[in-house]
């Protein structure tokens, strides 16, 4: 079966790459990313692949460095992270002992709630997204903060789930594909879930990756055809981060990241603050103009 979840993942990653491809080929003009959108792609992605995430610390470089429109974050993440993304879960599939049957269950059902979540996000207007967004950020801190506190459970020993433990995972990891749209980072909820669930802690890597690596190109597909990202930094995400996995997974394999992990719960808070107040102050702008046009 493992087999056959590689062949899935590449038919996935090559549909992906046509379709993001073509839609590139139909611009008049190809941005060209600049240092700053490879520099992101390469530490996000590094970090990624030791289990921190991606998707909380690019929206903070984003917003920091004023980027990428609040609107177009989510579909920038999506599409930009695919491809390193593709190349961790083919390395974590491969490496790191988990039940199949539970794997691809659990993978499907994010990649359902990927289809599903993108065609609403892909729709929404800026504020609704810059609202969403900070909300999401201050979720993902909390993670955060519960995993350096260890209040978030220990797992178990095991490899696999069935039954009533098996449904739950399934459907908690459709509704996570969801959120993933938005730019609610999958892995340290899932991470949460599979310890809750009584399974070793290792088999959270190829779930959470493999999971990502299927969802991702669905939801992006989605973005693409909306038109609803930014295409300059998804290509400086994608080409700055096949290094960083690279790097992570052959390298340097594992580190401590307590440390970082605390710097990124402070930027991460501090982007999700920015968010909301951007949200609030565009919603004082909006109801101005009737009262000024009116005089």
């Amino acid at each position: 079966m493992k087999t056959a979840l590689f062949i899935a993942l590449a038919i996935f990653g090559a549909t992906y790459l046509f379709i993001w491809i073509a839609e590139i080929r139909g611009r008049h003009e190809l941005p060209r990313p600049d240092l700053r959108d490879g520099f992101i792609g390469l530490i996000t992605n590094f970090f990624d692949t030791l289990g921190i995430g991606s998707y909380a610390t690019t929206t903070s470089f984003f917003k920091l460095w004023r980027l990428v429109p609040d609107e177009q974050i989510p579909g920038t993440l999506n599409v930009g992270h695919t491809v390193p993304t593709l190349i961790q879960a083919f390395i974590y599939i491969a490496v790191v002992k988990v039940d199949v049957m539970t794997l691809t269950l659990m993978v499907a059902a994010a990649a359902l709630g990927a289809w599903l979540g993108a065609g609403v996000v892909a729709r929404w207007s800026r504020r609704k997204i810059q609202i969403g967004m900070g909300t999401a950020l201050l979720i993902m801190a909390g993670f955060f903060l519960m995993k350096q506190l260890n209040y978030l459970p220990g797992g178990g020993e095991a490899y696999g789930l069935t039954g009533v433990k098996l449904v739950i995972a399934v459907a908690a990891n459709a509704v996570l594909g969801a959120l993933m749209t938005l730019g609610i980072g999958l892995y340290a909820p899932c991470m949460v879930i599979i310890s809750l669930m009584g399974m070793n802690q290792t088999t959270a890597y190829p779930i959470m990756m493999g999971s990502c690596a299927f969802l991702m190109p669905v939801g992006s597909a989605r973005f693409i055809k909306e038109a609803k990202y930014n295409l300059k930094s998804a290509l400086g995400l994608a080409i700055g981060g096949i290094p960083g996995v690279l790097v992570a997974a052959f390298i340097v394999k594992e580190m401590s990241v307590v440390a970082v992990r605390w710097l990124v719960i402070v930027v991460v808070v501090y982007t999700a603050i920015m968010m909301l107040r951007s949200a609030m102050v565009e919603r004082r702008a909006a109801a101005a103009v009737p009262a000024t046009s009116s005089l």
